[in-house]
């Protein structure tokens, strides 16, 4: 479930100027301020060190390279050489991030001194859901209720549903929720209630009385008017017509079909604003978010997009100018029927036929294909990705469209999160899937992007459309030092060597610059742990086999398809979670690689060690710094450990993935040994 272009506040956000615009007496009441962060230049400081030491690495690797005496030695120092390119690669993208990050700050108090109430812009409110079982209906209900409850005109407030499941029992939710919500808002209004979801509402300890205990049950309505005669938002559900000879196009379509139902636009934003995104929280993650499920790294990411062009779109939590949609700031798209445009105003009920008529139109599958307006290329949501939501606002700041990121102290949207692991990794799969679909469209952000936005706004996108290639310098540190320390063999500089130093330095750098952006975010050492782990998982189990399903996808072969995430909880898993134990439970494919890359490497960091202080055979000044990746693997990887041997309960690793895992680490441990040892390699 979905929700683009929620309220966030008791009044909208409105786009102002930057600061220095109110210097004069004159002005009208500050609205929006924008500071640029402290540590820009400290950041473009320490980019220019660590870009100079990538560099002499890398320099390292080739001449090693070039002058290898063994077979051995060239396909070591090659293999490295790739991944520490990639690595390079996609960390000098992320440091256009912080070029110029910015802080935006908001006075919404101030905003009815500036726009009357009656003319504030009107709203439609897109709600996604596609399949009833993941996604139960009475948590996309209590989403809609929340926002049709809006201190806001209701009069200007229209909330559209999309099921794409075309599910009988989601229509029937909310049909009931239309009744409830004729008592749900004023009751809002009457008890000048801040939290406007029932179930938060409900759930929470307020006080209680018997107008409450009331307004739990579903009651009948007037049509159009809640129980003290004042109008109500509308609530309009939409299911596409499906068509087995007609393209889909999942979400995006879904969210294209809502823009053309929707008859409102925001006439206060400047020209070129197209949309103000806020964070997404969720509520119910542990304490130390095990599976990085707040994704905080995109957050602050963003903070540093607005000082360029302004943040991706984040698949929620969006407002948009619905002028975005059709063109470019300066070249208008317009589509084949007036009605659609971004300036045209209904005069008749939404009920009136000529309305529903249009709708079931517009809804229909054949639709877009029948007009020659290229919705899903120049109108619309964009199509070509798994991810729309990055893949559209890529296009729009192409086109010349600028955003906002405005992050209040009071969380603005609050979603679920997943809470086994599988479910996590499946997730960030199909964004992997996704994003590699961008990279090599002509829509390339290293060139196209590059090209219509500029270096750093370009390398900014570019860094998340090539975030899968990560599974290459993460697979090859996950195996390579560990079996080359297994037989004995350096490959990296001795303590004692001033290579070493920028190997630690390299490190270090990395981490601890990582680690300050969170510390600066108001996040806890813990959450960063579990961020920079996960990190490191995603590069050998989401990033792997997402692009092995992208590779295959496009060499024909069958895919797993588009998965949902799953919403719905087990109170076990739930109790297991909160505690923050990992939740495997079930056979996947991620499991076993995760679980070879814990066995090898604990393997690894203790045959090294026996080898080094207890049989003397290894060379601790030579091994040190395989021995030290080894170790950092085993200590991330504790969770596999627990869930494969110390562990009981249904949430642990099933026996078939560990017997698996450990015939694989077996046979990848032989394979390996009689390739570094075969005379040929010498």
């Amino acid at each position: 479930m979905q929700n683009v272009g929620e309220r966030s506040d008791h009044r909208p956000v409105v786009q102002s100027t930057d600061m220095e615009e109110y210097a004069t007496a004159k002005q009208p009441p500050l609205l929006h301020t924008l500071t640029p962060s402290r540590l820009t230049l400290a950041n473009r400081a320490f980019a220019l060190v660590y870009t100079c030491a990538i560099l002499a690495v890398l320099c390292r690797h080739a001449a090693a390279a070039l002058g290898s005496a063994t077979y051995l030695s060239l396909v070591t120092s090659a293999t490295f050489f790739i991944a520490d390119l990639v690595l390079g690669f996609l960390w000098f993208s992320a440091q256009s991030f912080r070029f110029r990050p910015v802080h935006r700050r908001a006075f919404p108090e101030n905003l009815e001194k500036v726009v009357k109430r009656r003319d504030f812009p009107a709203l439609d409110i897109f709600i996604c859901t596609a399949d009833p079982y993941k996604e139960p209906p009475m948590t996309v209900v209590n989403t809609a209720l929340s926002v049709m409850a809006y201190d806001y005109p209701p009069e200007k407030i229209s909330v559209y549903v999309s099921d794409d499941g075309g599910s009988q029992l989601t229509l029937f939710a909310f049909m009931e929720a239309a009744r409830f919500a004729s008592h749900w808002i004023p009751f809002c209004r009457k008890k000048e209630i801040v939290e406007r979801c029932p179930e938060a509402f409900f759930g929470s300890n307020n006080s209680q009385s018997s107008e409450t205990e009331q307004i739990k049950v579903l009651l009948e309505a007037r049509e159009d008017r809640d129980i003290t005669g004042q109008s109500m938002p509308n609530l309009v559900y939409v299911s596409r017509e499906k068509s087995k000879m007609s393209s889909h196009h999942f979400k995006a379509g879904a969210l294209n079909a809502l823009i053309m139902l929707c008859f409102f636009c925001d006439p206060k934003i400047k020209p070129n604003l197209g949309y103000v995104q806020f964070p997404q929280h969720f509520h119910g993650i542990d304490k130390h978010d095990i599976y990085a499920n707040q994704f905080k790294r995109f957050e602050i990411n963003a903070t540093g997009l607005d000082g360029l062009v302004g943040p991706d779109y984040s698949g929620s939590g969006c407002f948009f100018c619905r002028r975005v949609f059709f063109g470019g700031p300066l070249s208008f798209v317009g589509p084949e029927i007036p009605e659609l445009k971004p300036d045209h105003m209904v005069d008749k009920p939404i009920k009136a036929q000529p309305i529903m008529a249009l709708g079931h139109h517009v809804a229909s599958c054949k639709y877009e294909e029948q007009t020659n307006c290229n919705w899903g290329a120049k109108l619309g949501f964009r199509y070509g990705s798994l991810v729309e939501d990055y893949y559209t606002s890529f296009r729009l700041h192409c086109e010349g469209w600028k955003s906002a990121y405005c992050n209040p102290n009071r969380p603005v949207f609050i979603g679920d999160a997943p809470i086994t692991l599988v479910d996590a990794l499946n997730q960030t799969k199909r964004w992997d899937v996704g994003l590699l679909e961008v990279s090599i469209s002509k829509y390339n952000p290293l060139t196209f992007g590059v090209k219509s936005m500029g270096l750093l706004t370009g390398l900014c996108y570019t860094y998340y459309a090539f975030l899968p290639i990560l599974s290459i310098p993460i697979t090859i540190y996950a195996f390579l030092p560990q079996f080359t320390l297994l037989n004995g063999i350096s490959i990296f500089p001795e303590v004692s060597n001033k290579w070493f130093i920028v190997y630690v330095f390299l490190f270090m750098g990395a981490y601890g610059q990582d680690c300050l952006d969170f510390m600066l975010a108001e996040e806890t050492f813990q959450k960063w742990w579990s961020d920079q782990r996960m990190w490191m998982l995603r590069g050998v189990t989401t990033h792997l086999f997402g692009s092995i399903e992208f590779a295959s996808k496009h060499l024909g072969i069958a895919t797993q398809g588009f998965s949902i995430t799953s919403k719905v909880e087990d109170n076990e898993q739930r109790k297991r979670y909160d505690q923050g134990t990992f939740e495997f439970g079930v056979h996947s494919p991620m499991f076993v690689s995760l679980a070879v890359v814990a066995i090898i490497n604990f393997t690894a960091f203790f045959g090294g060690s026996i080898k080094v202080f207890l049989t003397g055979t290894g060379n601790a000044n030579q091994l040190f710094v395989q021995m030290f990746i080894a170790g950092f693997v085993v200590v991330n990887c504790w969770p596999v450990y627990d869930a494969m041997v110390l562990r009981t309960d249904k949430g642990r690793i099933p026996a078939k993935t560990t017997i698996i895992s450990i015939c694989l680490s077996l046979t990848f441990y032989v394979v390996a040994s009689f390739m570094l040892n075969h005379p040929l390699l010498s």
